[in-house]
This record gives structure tokens, C-alpha cells and sequence, in this order.
């Protein structure tokens, strides 16, 4: 199977749904990675995609496609969602995963937006969360606990970016183990994603 996940920002997906990619790679599905911005505001752009490719390496993913916005300038476009609907076609994916529309960053919502437009004839479509993320209210997860390491490795991989949550004394790191551990809890193992699922075929 063909997976494509979908990210506003370099280690937005690695955040998001890191774990579950890993779980695809490992049994041999092909997965690729859609980042629309290279995230120069937070960030060298030039690190911040050499961090890109070491995470995506970690995780086994097969290609990085770049959007090429300006980060916090990703529009919500007819533009926007052709390039998506391109990138689609090239990937064929039969799983996308992508940021959540309900966040405090606009390049989220609007990717978000752009990419439900995008996605309209593909049979599995998720939401995940990042930090940004507001009102989530999961209807799926997945285990993480044997790709866990697998998953922080990635976000360690974005080592720009580790320190910068804004919460004083508290790394990526940290905050993708708590949320992991959270929503383990609520899917009763010990540490899950959360994903909102638009459209899930379930094949018996």
C-alpha cells in the first residue's frame, strides 16, 4: 500500500503521526511525505530540510515532496490543492494523513483545508495533532509502543526545533511521550496516535 503523510512544517508529520508511519515502513508499504513549507521562520531553511531528510531517513520513508511556501504563508487555494492533487497522483496513496484544521496556525488550517478538497477520491483520510492543535476529539489510534523509540528519534532528528515548545523546560521530546502516553490511556494500551478520521474503509 501506498501512504502519503501531509505536513504544514518539517516535524509537523514526525509529531503527528510519526509512530504510525514507522509502523507502515517497517511491513513494507511505501510511504512519502508532502511538507509545504521548509519552515525558515523557525529555523535555517537549508537545516531545517537537511533535518527533514534525517527524519524521514529514520522512519523509512521513500521521497520527501516539497511544497515550497513561505512558512505562514501556505494558502488556501485552488493552486494549493492542484499541487496536492499532483502529489496524489504521483504517490497513488491509498492512506493520507494530514494536520488537523482545527489549530492556531493558519498554515494548518489551510493546509488542512486544501487538502480535504484534494483527498476527495481517496478511501482513507485522517486528522492528527500537533502541539497547535485545538478541540481534538479522536475516533481512532494506533499502538506506538514498539515504534516509540523509532518516533522521538525522528523528532530528535529535527534538532533545531527540540527546545522550542514555548513551555519552559519542557522538549518535543517530552511532549510527544505525554501525549503519547495520554492517548494510550484513553485507547487502553500504553502509548497511542490519535487520529480524526474523515473517510476509513474497513476491509474484513
Amino acid at each position: 500500500m501506498n501512504v502519503l503523510a501531509i505536513g504544514a512544517h518539517p516535524d509537523d508529520i514526525e509529531f503527528g503521526c510519526g509512530g504510525m508511519l514507522a509502523k507502515y515502513a517497517r511491513r513494507g508499504h511505501a510511504v512519502c511525505m508532502f511538507v509545504a513549507s521548509d519552515g525558515a521562520l523557525g529555523g535555517d531553511p537549508d537545516v531545517r530540510r537537511r533535518e527533514q531528510a534525517a527524519s524521514a531517513k529514520i522512519l523509512g520513508v521513500r521521497e520527501v515532496h516539497w511544497g515550497g511556501y513561505a512558512d505562514t504563508e501556505v494558502p488556501l487555494t485552488r493552486e494549493l490543492i492542484a499541487r496536492l492533487e499532483k502529489v496524489i497522483r504521483e504517490v497513488d496513496p491509498r492512506m493520507i494523513f494530514v494536520n488537523s484544521p482545527d489549530d492556531t496556525h493558519q498554515d494548518h488550517r489551510h493546509l488542512a483545508q486544501g487538502a480535504m478538497s484534494a483527498t476527495r477520491y481517496v478511501p482513507n483520510f485522517l486528522f492528527y495533532e500537533v502541539p497547535s492543535t485545538v478541540n481534538f476529539a479522536p475516533n481512532c489510534y494506533t499502538d506506538v509502543a514498539d515504534v516509540l523509540d523509532a518516533k522521538l528519534a525522528c523528532l530528535e532528528a529535527h534538532r533545531s526545533q527540540v527546545g522550542k515548545t514555548n513551555i519552559e523546560d519542557l522538549t518535543i521530546l517530552e511532549l510527544a511521550r505525554s501525549t503519547a502516553n495520554f492517548r494510550g490511556i484513553q485507547a487502553r494500551v500504553k502509548y497511542a496516535e490519535a487520529f480524526q478520521s474523515v473517510r476509513l474503509l474497513l476491509n474484513l
